[in-house]
């Protein structure tokens, strides 16, 4: 058994697609529009579907934003370097919901930024072996 793709519903298809892609360097990995159910599907990734865990975005057609809930957290995304990828992303125009500093009541260093959807996003160092 892998997990397969987190699904997260977004409000504007095409500008949730350039942020993964441009800002977390994702790749568009597949899209495809079901008409009969008004929905359209994209899924992104660091890698091919059949070797990586992918995110998959839900567009239902008429829907512009979601209420967040209170039970989702968060994506968390393995970076080499904290602080240079959360600059270079806010260079980007990422939206900062947390600086990098230690997490609470640890010393791992995240940071947090958002979606445009405001679905948060941890950037977490990578672990030495």
């Amino acid at each position: 058994m892998r997990l397969l793709h987190t699904m997260l519903r977004v409000g504007d298809l095409e500008k949730s697609i350039q942020f993964y892609e441009k800002v977390l360097g994702m790749r568009l990995l597949r899209q495809k529009e079901y008409p009969d159910g008004k929905f359209t599907l994209a899924f992104l990734g660091y890698g091919v579907e059949s070797e990586n865990t992918v995110l998959e975005l839900t567009h239902n057609w008429g829907v512009t934003s979601y209420e967040m809930g209170n039970a989702f957290g968060h994506l968390a995304i393995e970076v080499p370097d904290v602080h240079t990828a959360f600059e270079e992303m806010v260079a980007k125009g990422a939206t900062v919901r947390r600086a990098p500093g230690a997490m609470n009541a640890g010393k791992t260093v995240i940071a947090f930024l958002e979606d445009p959807d405001g679905y948060p996003i941890e950037l977490i160092a990578e672990k030495s072996t």
